[in-house]
């Protein structure tokens, strides 16, 4: 072969491998515009007045404490105070590692595949091309004889939660799980409804609801139901808006202004969620407690990382409280790519935050009705509690998703940099307020940090918003504060409250205004709390305009507390 045969050759094959680059690339643009977009660094632009305090301070808890054994302690008390160091943002930005997560998203199908309850079902088949065309096309030619099997992604399979009678041992309760070919995983008594669940498995193959009904009629137990699925409500991160993503949610809540009066000193926040790196500098000595639902050995998780972040975020970062102190409750862990709970999970982290001086629940998951949270979220918050959640991201087209549409709860549906609904976003007469959940720069395990969207986020930063309203106002109930947040949202959408962002945008600082300052001292504050050194001098500075204050026990308050089936309206 001649030296021009041979060039030609080789032209020849690197053409088709140009070719077959070209193709695979058109195949996949938008995956490879994501990661893109995904591996940028923003530059982060923290606005000057962020607030300092002394660094001589030691801090009291170390944030790498690991998740402590699995237990619920007997009785109340208090979280001790927090001091911590927060740095000024001062010199060139450095470039930040960042981590991806992918979506773990609570389904969402068409009508075919709901229940009678409006609930999704698993698609059969839908797997194929990734969007459910081969089962589509196996359907439309009739291939196979036999029908398909339909799996409830609603519940964990062959799991009940019953209560049980309070006086059984755990011999016991292992005994009456025996007379039924059951299998007991968990028990124990719950102080926050004065009752005692268990978690109970089918382990011979037996049908689900001829077992349910089996064991319901027997003398020891009180009521069955099953083992309902919870899925963190984020979404994998989108293309960047242009600008600065790292702060355009602080300007939109009108957090500089608000951290001028507030800072979330001496509050504490119970997170459920995910694993959290307390180690990360943004989160450094902010985490005072840790309880591990699942007792389970997991690292910390991207997710429930950055919730806590945009709570409390205090480095590069600012979160709506940042001087906050969190409970960290592990109740996600164990799905691949993910993280999910079920309702006994739930049960014991909504049991260990009334029972530990939780002041603040943030719960940005979702799943579908549920008797026991439905109980336990009641009793949380005829505790005084404030119970706050992630609207959910299952669509225009999703029926309620719990705990937001519990009556009980403040749902926060989430806005992007245009105030424009996040397209994932759940609507309904239960939206309370909406704020940023659309390219939210947060902090991820190992020091790192995501770009990330989801209702989840949206639901942590109004938490903050909380945070910041009983810090100025210890005494404040839960309906006077959600009032407060309500009252002073910024109107999004069409005039009037709605179904897409409920009363409006929160508005951290005409919110904090609107509450009146009650210079108290926190019964949860230990001695040795310290707050900011320069909060006196700040809440003095001159420009700050009082706007005027709404009446916190008006009437026509919409969000009346209520044990209601129903999703009530705001």
């Amino acid at each position: 072969m001649t030296r021009k045969s041979e060039s030609r050759v080789r032209a020849g094959a690197y053409g088709s491998s140009v070719g077959a680059a070209l193709l695979l690339a058109a195949c996949l643009g938008v995956e490879v515009a994501q990661a893109q977009a995904i591996m940028r660094t923003p530059t982060i632009s923290v606005p000057s007045r962020t607030p300092t305090i002394s660094p001589s301070i030691a801090a009291r808890v170390s944030p790498g404490v690991a998740a402590r054994a699995v237990g619920v302690a007997p009785g109340p008390r208090a979280i001790p105070a927090i001091p911590r160091t927060t740095t000024a943002r001062m010199g060139p930005t450095p470039v930040l590692p960042y981590a991806r997560y992918s979506p773990n998203l609570y389904p969402a199908c068409t009508g075919p595949y709901r229940d009678a309850g409006g609930e999704c079902l698993a698609q059969p088949n839908a797997g194929g091309d990734g969007a459910g065309k081969s089962g589509r096309k196996s359907a439309a030619k009739g291939r196979g004889n036999s029908p398909l099997a339909v799996v409830n992604l609603r519940t964990f399979a062959n799991e009940f939660v019953a209560e049980i009678d309070g006086a059984l041992s755990v011999a016991e309760a292992d005994e009456l799980a025996r007379r039924h070919g059951l299998t007991r995983v968990a028990s124990e008594n719950f102080p926050l409804i004065g009752a005692t669940f268990g978690l109970f498995r089918i382990t011979d193959g037996r049908a689900y609801e001829t077992v349910r009904r089996e064991f319901a009629t027997d003398a020891s137990v009180r009521s069955v139901q099953a083992n309902f699925r919870y899925v963190l409500q984020d979404q994998k991160a989108s293309t960047p808006s242009e600008g600065d993503p790292a702060q355009y949610a602080l300007s939109k809540l009108r957090l500089p202004q608000a951290h001028t009066l507030a800072h979330g000193a001496n509050v504490t926040v119970a997170v459920i969620d995910s694993g959290i790196d307390a180690s990360h500098p943004e989160l450094a000595n902010s985490v005072a407690d840790n309880f591990d639902a699942l007792g389970s050995s997991e690292g910390p998780h991207v997710h429930g990382t950055g919730i806590a972040g945009a709570i409390v975020a205090h480095a590069r970062l600012m979160g709506s409280a940042p001087e906050a102190r969190i409970i960290a409750i592990r109740a996600f862990g164990g799905a691949t790519g993910g993280a999910q709970s079920s309702s006994y999970i739930i049960l014991r982290s909504l049991n260990y935050a009334a029972e530990h001086g939780a002041q603040i629940v943030n719960m940005s998951f979702a799943g579908p009705k549920d008797a026991v949270i439905e109980r336990a979220i009641a009793a949380t918050a005829a505790r005084g509690l404030v119970l706050i959640a992630a609207a959910g991201n299952a669509g225009e087209k999703s029926p309620p998703l719990y705990p937001a549409a519990n009556p009980n709860v403040i749902a926060v549906s989430a806005t992007d940099r245009q105030d424009k609904l996040f397209s994932a976003s759940n609507r309904g007469n239960y939206i309370a307020l909406a704020a940023p959940g659309v390219d939210i720069f947060l902090p991820a395990p190992d020091g790192k940090y995501q770009m990330t969207s989801g209702t989840s986020f949206s639901a942590a930063y109004v938490s903050g918003v909380a945070a910041l309203l009983l810090e100025r106002n210890y005494t404040l109930k839960p309906e006077a504060l959600r009032m407060a947040l309500t009252k002073t949202a910024r109107d999004l959408g069409s005039p009037g409250r709605d179904d897409f962002f409920g009363d409006g945008q929160a508005d951290a600082f005409a919110a904090v205004m609107s509450v009146p300052a009650d210079s108290a001292t926190p019964v949860a504050a230990a001695s040795g709390t310290t707050k900011r050194e320069d909060a006196g001098k700040r809440r003095e500075e001159p420009g700050v305009r009082a706007i005027e204050q709404p009446s916190l026990s008006s009437a026509d308050d919409k969000s009346a507390i209520s044990q209601a089936d129903k999703p009530a309206t705001r």
